[in-house]
């Protein structure tokens, strides 16, 4: 009998439990079994939750700290997560099914974020602006923007959060964490990281629970000051809506159908690993995924067949083992929607190369929501596999001809969020990669990221920007002060000289 934790929300620097006391289970995706459970927060958890947040900015200890105090803390946060990763990257992976050598090694790089952004901390700048009145100096500030919601989803969750909350911290705002009601034990356990820092009281809070009434009565609160989401483009646009009620700028990073484009003068090895990397890599659930892999013809049968033997070798099992190379996917639905999307392309004309089902001969993954490797031959973008965010296993792989071609096969669609281009030819790189619409644009490799790097997407992938340098501008809001150095009183406004 599997023992169940049972976790708690992170309000004002205090464990607690929801207000009604209501509760929901989290389930092991490799088993199906409930394996933890979380609060369902309530609108006055929620309410609670912000209003720390917003004392800890305005009155709080954390309002007197200096941008280097600020930047100490978040050194020491980092320390903290490196230290704990490989407990934490199990914990991801037990509740969200996610390969653990992924999450222990994501987990620990996103130290890396923290100690990034705690070095920015003490170097936002205002400046002297040369104004065109005699007698006046005239500067801008940048001060904290104020209380941030930050919505992550469960499929990268320490370093979704990482991305949020870094650079909020180090602009000096204080944070509602909400986590995903799939898999949302990573972001409570990381709650005990945070208390054991010692960061002031509500300066981070840490709460779970559902879109109703969790979610809109967070994005809406009227001392939310800015709402940073990632997740999919149906909850963005409830989000979008919430924020009228306070007029919280937002930025979104959504899903994607992202292109991989491999020319004739590719490095197979190269080419094929990538597609492995971008498809394969975290059971597919990435929205970066490179799921639409588009092959120039006269690469094309070679690829196909090295790229099905590589997925027929990869081994499926228990994301814990250290021998196993992909897990199972986070929930039912995603399972469900990958079988009939792939029945559905094969009778629209598309080739099973491998896959498409889940496994046979397992026992030992009945009980689990397991997928196989699956690659698919499209003849063209009609086929629903090449169109639909599949958050799966599943490769759809298309035909080119010309450099022209691949640009109008990689541009045809509604997302822009990743793009990977394979080629020997520097020139061309620096050709497709201008003209593919696309907010990151991997060439001759796939998936890299660095808290140096900005991400995020174009069109239905969202707007807004993570990580960089510039990020830590989105947490602040200007403001410009006007002093008159003149030793004269000001002249009479009503005296026209």
């Amino acid at each position: 009998m599997t023992e169940i934790t049972n976790y708690q929300l992170y309000i004002n620097g205090e464990f607690c439990d929801a207000s009604d006391g209501g509760r929901f289970d989290s389930v092991n995706p490799s088993t199906g079994e409930v394996w933890a459970t979380a609060p369902a927060a309530t609108e006055e958890d929620v309410d609670r939750a912000v209003n720390a947040a917003h004392h800890a900015i305005f009155e709080g200890e954390w309002s007197k700290l200096t941008p280097t105090q600020r930047g100490h803390l978040l050194h020491k946060l980092a320390d903290r997560v490196a230290e704990v990763a490989h407990n934490l990257g199990s914990i991801e992976t037990t509740d969200s099914g996610k390969l653990a050598a992924e999450t222990r090694g994501q987990t620990a790089y996103v130290s890396d974020y923290y100690r990034f952004y705690a070095g920015m901390a003490d170097k936002i700048q205002g400046e002297v602006l040369p104004i065109d009145k005699p007698d006046m100096h005239v500067f801008t500030k940048r001060e904290p923007i104020g209380v941030v919601a930050a919505i992550v989803p469960w499929n990268a969750e320490m370093f979704l959060t990482a991305t949020k909350v870094g650079p909020a911290l180090a602009a000096g705002c204080a944070v509602v964490i909400k986590a995903s009601e799939i898999a949302p034990a990573p972001i409570l356990e990381f709650a005990k990281v945070v208390d054991e820092v010692g960061f002031p009281p509500g300066v981070i809070n840490l709460i779970t629970g559902f879109g109703e009434p969790c979610g809109r009565i967070l994005t809406s609160h009227p001392k939310v000051s800015k709402v940073a989401f990632t997740g999919g483009a149906d909850t963005a646009r409830h989000v979008v809506a919430n924020t009228a009620n306070n007029f919280a700028p937002v930025s979104l990073e959504l899903g994607g159908k992202s292109p991989l484009l491999v020319f004739d003068d590719a490095d197979l090895e190269g080419a094929v690993n990538g597609a492995i990397a971008g498809n394969f890599g975290a059971s597919g659930q990435s929205c970066v995924a490179g799921s639409r892999v588009i092959v120039q013809s006269g690469l094309y049968d070679q690829f196909i067949e090295m790229v099905t033997e590589r997925a027929q070798q990869i081994r499926i099992g228990d994301p814990l083992a250290d021998d196993t190379q992909m897990g199972p996917l986070a929930t039912q639905v995603q399972l469900d929607r990958c079988i009939r999307v792939v029945a559905e392309s094969a009778e629209q004309g598309a080739t099973i190369h491998t896959g498409g089902k889940r496994p046979e001969g397992r026992d030992d993954l009945e009980a689990g929501w397991y997928f196989e490797p699956t690659v698919i031959g499209c003849p063209d973008q009609t086929i629903t596999s090449t169109r639909v965010e599949l958050f799966g296993p599943v490769m759809s792989v298309l035909k080119f001809d010309t450099e022209e071609e691949a640009i109008a096969l990689a541009n045809d669609t509604e997302f822009g969020l990743g793009a990977g281009i394979f080629t020997s030819n520097v020139a061309r790189a620096h050709r497709v990669s201008d003209a593919i619409h696309s907010g990151i644009v991997w060439v001759n490799t796939y998936r890299a990221i660095s808290p140096i790097a900005p991400f995020g997407g174009f069109g239905q992938s969202g707007y807004g920007r993570e990580a960089g340098v510039d990020a830590i501008r989105d947490f602040t809001r200007t403001k410009t002060v006007w002093i008159n150095t003149s030793s004269e009183p000001m002249a009479n406004p009503f005296v026209i000289r």
